[in-house]
Formats: structure tokens, sequence, C-alpha cells
């Protein structure tokens, strides 16, 4: 692989006047601009990233920072934002915490030496303290961190509302919560909404702990089902648990929708390849990736942001498996 030198020395010039071409900074004449470029072509020359953020304090990275990479609600969110960065000439470099606040900060620290230009950032555990002092802009994605912190969520409580109420219009009564982890934001929302709409019409309360994971949420609700048969319906607190209730009916020979409901929240991909296809609450899940990375985008260029913080909503997608 040709070096910086060898290009300096093909175009008869100096090292320094080959860094300032590649980085179109300072005065070079313009013949001796188009040497320096035909030689970078006759040798194939690629200038180093690295070595170029080093002198630059830029890299055109950012850095995308979520909780759980196996839960196909990220990607999708992934392909959003990577939609808008690298049209304007970014690379997206993903990591997963595993909702590890030890994590989270090793990456951040290890990308800020590296001059990353920005951080998306989908976090339970970071707070105003861990942020403050970076340099470079950060945006919150699908979980509010602070106000001083820009950021695009759902609201999750008016969505799990909308879900409740419509399941009762269906005649559902004795409606079961398959819940997600009890420190995330979002699904402490979705249960409070539960709870609210239960009690508003004197429905009984069912909670069963499901992660917002698959085999957790199967396995959840073949327990529920076994000690509870009374239960007409599950409101899941996501695809994949919701996903895990279907799967855990069918094992018990539990007919869905005719004698167990099922609801559940996100609107991923996989709601349409089971039977019966998933009834969700969709969320907008494409625009929720391309706002945050599109507001990246502006504080990164320095621009002026619209609005600080975005709240969009879900929509009920009526499918085939609540009656």
């Amino acid at each position: 692989m040709a070096t910086i030198s060898e290009v300096a020395k093909r175009a008869g010039v100096s090292v320094a006047t080959v860094s300032r071409v590649i980085n179109n900074k300072g005065y070079v004449h313009e013949d001796t601009r188009k040497s320096v470029a035909n030689a970078i072509k006759q040798l194939g020359y690629k200038p180093n990233s690295v070595a170029r953020s080093l002198s630059q304090k830029t890299s055109k990275m950012i850095c995308f920072l979520i909780p759980d990479i196996t839960n196909p609600f990220f990607p999708q969110l992934v392909r959003a934002v990577e939609d808008v960065m690298y049209p304007a000439g970014y690379s997206t470099i993903l990591f997963n915490s595993d909702e590890q606040l030890e994590h989270e900060l090793e990456y951040i620290e290890g990308m800020t030496s590296k001059y990353i230009d920005g951080f998306i950032i989908v976090s339970n555990t970071l707070k105003w303290e861990h942020l403050s002092a970076l340099n470079v802009p950060v945006v919150a994605l699908d979980r509010f961190i602070d106000d001083r912190i820009p950021s695009v969520a759902v609201d999750n409580y008016e969505g799990a509302r909308k879900a409740l109420e419509y399941m009762i219009e269906r005649g559902c009564r004795n409606i079961a919560h398959l819940e997600g982890p009890r420190h995330v934001i979002t699904s402490g929302e979705r249960k409070r909404a539960y709870q609210d709409v239960m009690k508003e019409n004197n429905l009984p309360i069912t909670l069963q702990q499901g992660h917002y994971e698959l085999e957790k949420g199967m396995v959840s609700t073949m327990e529920l089902l076994e000690s509870n048969r009374s239960i007409d319906a599950i409101f899941a607190g996501n695809d994949v648990m919701a996903i895990g209730a279907l799967k855990a009916a069918g094992k018990l020979g539990i007919k869905v929708p005719e004698e167990v409901s099922i609801m559940g929240f996100d609107g991923m991909e996989w709601g349409t390849t089971v039977l019966p296809e998933l009834t969700t609450m969709q969320q907008p899940i494409y625009e929720i990736g391309k706002k945050a990375a599109e507001m990246l985008l502006a504080r990164i260029q320095g621009l002026p942001l619209e609005r600080e913080h975005y709240v969009l909503k879900a929509a009920l997608e009526v499918r085939k498996s609540v009656r």
C-alpha cells in the first residue's frame, strides 16, 4: 500500500503539501493540487483515517449505543439512523451495552478519545452528570435522559392505554400484563397504563414478569395460564414477549384469539410472520431513528434545532390475535 511519502515523491512536492491537499486546508496552487491528485490516483493511496481524525479532531463517525442488539426493535432503528448518516458522509458504529452503566461509560470514553463526532444513546442508566462533560453532541433515543439532552421517544403510556381500551371494547375482561424489566422506562410507562385502565374499569390486575425476552415471555405465559385459566387476554409489554405468549398458548393447546387474546407493543416485522398475526401498538420505528439522526446531524453541523424533544404516537395495528 502506498504511503503519503511516496505520493509526495511522485508529485514532486513535500509531505506537508500532500496533507494540505488531502485535508483541503491551506493554500495550494491549482497545478500542484492536480499533480497531487494524479499521484494519489496512480498509486492508489488511501489516507489514514485514524491519522486524519487525530489532526482534524473529527472522525466522520457517530456512536449508536443500544441496550440489546438481539431485540429486533433496535436493528430497525439502526437502519433508519444509517439511512440519514451515510449519505451525509458519516459511518455509524454500534455498541451493545446490556444495560450496564459501566459498559456504557467505557464505550463513551473510548470513542471520545477517537474523536467521535456524536452519540445517539438508548439508555436507562446514563444521567446528565455522565454526559455533561462531552464536547460532542448527544441525542437520546427511545428513552428520555434529561431536559438538556435532545430526545426522540414515543408516548408509551398513551399507546398502552389505547391497547387496553381496544381489548376491553372487544370483550376482554380478565387481562394479564406481561411486563418488561422494572428498571426500563418504557416498560414502567406501559405497566402504569395497564394498571390505570384496569382500575378505571374495575377489572382484576394480574402481573407477570417477561423481561422483554422471547423465551422468558413464553415460560412466564405458560406459568400464568396454567395457574389461572380464567385469563382471557394478555397485554405484552413488547412484541417479543407477545410472540413468546403465542408460542406458550400453542404449547398448551389454547386457541388464539378464541380462548385468549394477545396484544403486543412495538410493531416489529416479526409480528406478521407468526400465526395468528400479532395485533400490536405500532411505534413509528423508522421515523424515530430518522428524527434522532437528523437532530444529531444538525447539532454536528452547528445548526439550530426546531425542537429539542419529540414525543411521537403509537398507532393500533389490528391483525388477528385479539378477538
